[in-house]
């Protein structure tokens, strides 16, 4: 019909060789997609629009029918949320699953912190459709740890977050995994140093409140991917050897203030070993009480 827009019922049937039932529920679906409209010209005859705004409208049909499919999860999750406030998630797979759920179904912002100096490449690469389709429709922020800088893969990863339209910030106080959707749903693990074990979605305005501030103080004071790390204190401490100072002074274990830092305890232990040679102690003990004295902690 574009190349002869003349052409009728009876010409197509003879042109394709197919049946005029077919030829009419045909024409009746081109009309209810709007590729063919009445002409003006011929009462009762039809002409086809251009290919390209033919195009246009099947890409803005298509898009209208998955936004009212998102609507229709978040209306779903919403009234799923005023009957269950808190729900356990058991394994890897139960986690994904709401997950993409939400992530779905966001539609205003995302917050996320992913702790550890590196993200396992086959997990970037399992979520990158669904990441650019979220940085497409919602405002998402996302912490890493500062460690992360080590790794070409996750911080490539970052970066292209970032071009896709994420904001991307790196702190050593990123030591918990966390992700808060529309600032009315949250899903921290059950095990913080176990994700295989599950998670938790909850739902609590009040938690919800609280775990949202916690982001907020951590990106504040985090540093914008692409930029340097922020200049170390006058003592040459970096954020990341206070933080160690502190959790060793309560007591933590290399292998305890590892995890909570996101890095491994051989680094730990490398970090405290040069701290010490700087206080010139000879024990833990002994650089705890100098490391006071001289206002490190």
């Amino acid at each position: 019909m574009l190349a002869d827009p003349a052409v009728g019922v009876r010409e197509l049937k003879e042109r394709l060789g197919q049946e005029e039932a077919r030829i009419r529920d045909t024409l009746d679906r081109l009309v209810e997609l709007a590729l063919l409209r009445p002409s003006r010209e011929q009462p009762g005859g039809l002409y086809p629009v251009s290919l390209v705004a033919g195009m246009q409208l099947l890409v803005q049909r298509q898009e209208a029918e998955l936004a009212a499919g998102r609507d229709a999860v978040a209306a779903g999750r919403a009234a799923a949320a005023d009957r269950q406030r808190a729900e356990q998630l058991f394994g890897l797979d139960a986690v994904q699953s709401e997950l993409e759920q939400l992530l779905a179904g966001a539609a205003v912002e995302v917050l996320s912190m992913v702790p550890g100096s590196a993200v396992p490449a086959a997990t970037l690469k399992a979520a990158e459709s669904l990441d650019q389709d979220m940085t497409r429709r919602v405002r998402s922020r996302i912490l890493y740890h500062s460690t992360v800088r080590q790794d070409p893969t996750t911080i490539a990863y970052g970066r292209w977050m970032a071009e896709q339209g994420s904001e991307v910030r790196l702190s050593p106080s990123v030591t918990r995994r966390l992700l808060i959707v529309d600032g009315k749903t949250a899903v921290v693990p059950i095990k913080p140093n176990e994700a295989s074990v599950g998670a938790l979605c909850v739902r609590e305005p009040g938690l919800i409140d609280q775990l949202t501030a916690l982001f907020e103080l951590i990106w504040t004071e985090a540093v914008p991917l692409g930029m340097p790390a922020k200049a170390e204190s006058p003592a040459g401490l970096s954020p990341t050897d206070r933080h160690l100072l502190r959790l060793l002074a309560d007591g933590l274990t290399d292998e305890a203030a590892a995890k909570r830092l996101g890095i491994s305890a051989r680094t730990v232990r490398r970090i405290m070993a040069d701290l010490m040679d700087r206080l010139g102690a000879e024990s833990r003990f002994e650089a705890g009480v100098e490391a006071a004295r001289r206002g490190w902690l």
